[in-house]
């Protein structure tokens, strides 16, 4: 069985875990105390017994640099989450080429995946995201500008829209 580091960031929007796997890659994050949240969101292959560490390295430099301002330094952080299906690998995929300050609506996200009449989908693809903020559905809205859902919690998304640039009444 593999093993996944684990660590806890505090941050303005409150604690951030992190699972990341053998080879650096993100498996899961979100905004908790408790790592052990995040382990059902991994898939069963990707799974492994959770290891405590204080740092896991390039992962906690740049999540300390996108709090520090640098928005675009999770971009280059490794993920590896794993689907069944084709779209939502590439919905996961386009999610990461939105642009901090630049919230797309879910109607937008469906366009950029490549099936504009995909809505449900591609709410879907934010929903099943285990690896918050390094796969930032954060930034999709509804279509009148409004937050919609969030998994973490409507405080933390718009705190991370603020931080980002875009202010958004809830």
């Amino acid at each position: 069985m593999n093993t996944l580091d684990s660590t806890v960031i505090d941050t303005p929007a409150g604690p951030l875990s992190v699972l990341a796997g053998p080879d650096g890659a993100v498996r899961a994050a979100g905004f908790t105390a408790a790592p052990v949240d995040l382990a059902p969101l991994v898939h069963p292959s990707l799974r492994g017994e959770l290891r405590e560490r204080a740092d896991l390295g390039p992962v906690t430099a740049a999540v300390r640099a996108y709090l520090a301002g640098e928005l675009t330094a999770i971009d280059t952080v490794p993920v590896r989450q794993h689907t069944d299906g084709a779209f939502l690998a590439h919905a996961w995929q386009v999610l990461r080429e939105v642009k901090p300050g630049e919230p797309v609506t879910y109607t937008g996200f469906a366009g950029l995946a490549g099936r504009p009449a995909a809505v449900r989908a591609a709410a879907a693809a934010c929903a099943r995201n285990a690896a918050a903020l390094f796969v930032p559905c954060h930034r999709v809205l509804r279509t009148d500008g409004t937050l919609g859902g969030y998994r973490w919690g409507l405080d933390v998304k718009n705190w991370l829209l603020g931080h980002e640039g875009r202010l958004t009444a809830s």
